[in-house]
């Protein structure tokens, strides 16, 4: 296996269906555009899926998860444990996404990178035990080079689970008590923003513990200098070992031709670490909301993303995008099944 294997080429578009696509929009029973994002939604999928009639009827979800050592200063509404005890809750059916893969008929799959049990062992929940979690980034790098390159394989490995599966749709997502200040950390040294500006109440902070958040951050980022300037050894030093699951899925994913259906903030920032480390990925990138926290919309806009939803949401897990998959799915469905004006005998517009 390369040690850098994100580098290989992604699968190109096929702009010749995407050109056929968009003219069929143009023949479609309705005034042109007047569909709106729903026209672009499917024209970018007959582009990427390379057929004139694109479809979402396989999704493949991969939850993963894994914990933070910055939890010991205190940027945290919620313990540790929680982490191990939401992976038992999504294989049992009890979380928001276990319920959305069920309504969208999508397979769930449950990735545990580490958590600060090393012991825990659920049945349905694939180990892959990186670490018993990662480092605390405001007094050291996150995690080693070779960590951080199992994490990555690890996401790499779902995707090409997703693509044998013949699956046309991936959504990641994740858990770790912790991970939206590793989230905002990765974002800072990417964007080169202050903290405060991209720090927000994660799972529940008040003013005072936004305000501590940042200041770890800006710690962290004053720790590690000018290492955090390169995408992968900012992904070591200040990220997570779920985040950097997500980074190995996405580009996994752009490799193997799967459409990849972004989450909330923590899954936006993996996205940007994604198309740093290989741009060409961005053209496989869908997104599907824009949440709450402050740092989403920045990152969005770096990204020149257009999301979906704007619901408000927060939760993270892949729900936003999950959301998001019978608009998707619709706009496939109107793409392929309207008729023309000629199929339907309906007088056009005056060329």
């Amino acid at each position: 296996m390369s040690q850098t294997w994100w580098l290989e080429a992604c699968r190109p578009v096929d702009h010749t269906l995407r050109e056929q696509a968009l003219e069929r929009q143009q023949q479609l029973t309705k005034p042109a555009g007047s569909l709106g994002r729903l026209e672009q939604i499917a024209v970018q999928l007959a582009g990427l899926q390379g057929q004139l009639k694109p479809s979402l009827a396989k999704v493949h979800i991969a939850i993963f998860a894994g914990d933070h050592g910055v939890v010991a200063e205190g940027i945290s509404a919620y313990p540790q444990t929680v982490t191990g005890q939401m992976l038992q809750n999504f294989v049992g059916g009890g979380a928001a996404i276990s319920v959305l893969a069920r309504q969208l008929d999508a397979r769930l799959e449950v990735v545990d990178l580490g958590t600060i049990d090393p012991a825990l062992s659920l049945p349905g929940v694939l180990h892959l035990r990186v670490g018993a979690g990662t480092a605390n980034f405001a007094r050291t790098a996150a995690m080693t080079p070779e960590q951080a390159l199992q994490a990555l394989q690890g996401g790499r490995e779902s995707a090409l689970r997703a693509a044998a599966a013949g699956s046309q749709l991936f959504i990641g997502g994740e858990m770790g008590i912790g991970n939206t200040t590793a989230a905002s950390a990765l974002a800072c040294a990417l964007l080169g923003c202050p903290a405060i500006e991209l720090s927000g109440p994660g799972t529940g902070l008040d003013a005072a513990g936004v305000r501590h958040k940042a200041q770890v951050i800006e710690q962290a980022l004053l720790l590690h200098g000018t290492l955090v300037d390169d995408p992968f050894k900012a992904l070591l030093c200040v990220g997570g070992f779920e985040i950097a699951a997500l980074v190995g899925a996405y580009l996994g994913c752009a490799q193997e031709g799967v459409v990849v259906l972004v989450d909330g903030f923590i899954c936006t920032v993996a996205a940007l670490v994604a198309v740093r480390l290989n741009p060409a990925c961005r053209d496989w990138l869908l997104f599907g909301h824009r949440g709450a926290e402050p740092g989403h919309r920045r990152v969005l806009a770096e990204l020149g993303a257009e999301p979906v939803l704007e619901l408000g949401l927060r939760l993270g897990e892949g729900s936003g995008a999950a959301l998001a998959v019978p608009v998707l799915r619709l706009a496939c469905d109107l793409h392929g099944q309207m008729a023309t004006f000629a199929e339907a005998a309906v007088a056009d517009r005056p060329t």
